[in-house]
C-alpha cells in the first residue's frame, strides 16, 4: 500500500514526523511487516534520532551546518541562493529514505528514537512523504 503525504516546513530545521507516520502505520491494520518513508527532494533528508532532548537536534544542526557551509567560493550551483547546493550536500550526507519493520501495527522505536524531516533550506516550503506499507504475508 502507497500513502502520499505532505507537510508545511518553515524553514531549516528537524521536524518530528513520528506520530504523522505511526498513526498512518496504526490505520493500515498491519499486525507485521515494512513501513518504508521516502522523501521525494533533494535538498531536505530523513533521520531517526533522539526525540527527548532537543538540544541533541540544535547540535546535530549545528555540526553538519560547520561541516557543510553557505557561501563556499567552490560552489557553482548558485543560481538559487546561498542555502541551495548546501542543502544537496547536506541530503546527500544524511537519507532519504527510512525503512521500519512494521511490529504489533506499530513501528517499534526505541524509546529515545523519533522519525525527522530534516530541511536543509531556509524558505518555508512543503515536503511530500510518501509511505510504502509492506504486510508480512506469513503474518497473515
Amino acid at each position: 500500500m502507497i500513502i502520499r503525504d505532505s507537510m508545511k516546513v518553515s524553514g531549516q530545521g528537524l521536524y518530528d514526523i513520528s506520530e504523522k507516520i505511526q498513526s498512518i502505520v496504526r490505520g493500515s491494520n498491519i499486525k507485521e511487516g515494512l513501513c518504508t518513508v521516502f522523501l521525494p527532494h533533494t535538498s531536505a533528508s530523513l533521520l531517526i534520532q533522539e526525540n527527548a532532548d532537543p538540544s541533541a537536534q540544535n547540535d546535530l544542526e549545528q555540526w553538519l551546518n560547520r561541516l557543510v557551509p553557505e557561501n563556499d567560493a567552490l560552489y557553482t550551483h548558485t543560481s538559487e541562493g546561498p542555502d541551495d547546493m548546501p542543502s544537496h550536500i547536506k541530503s546527500t550526507l544524511t537519507a532519504a529514505t527510512l525503512s521500519i519493520p512494521i511490529e504489533n501495527n506499530k513501528l517499534p522505536l526505541g524509546i529515545w528514537q523519533g522519525i525527522f524531516l530534516w530541511e536543509h533550506r531556509h524558505n518555508a516550503c512543503n515536503r511530500n512523504i510518501i509511505l510504502h506499507l509492506q504486510s508480512d504475508i506469513s503474518a497473515i
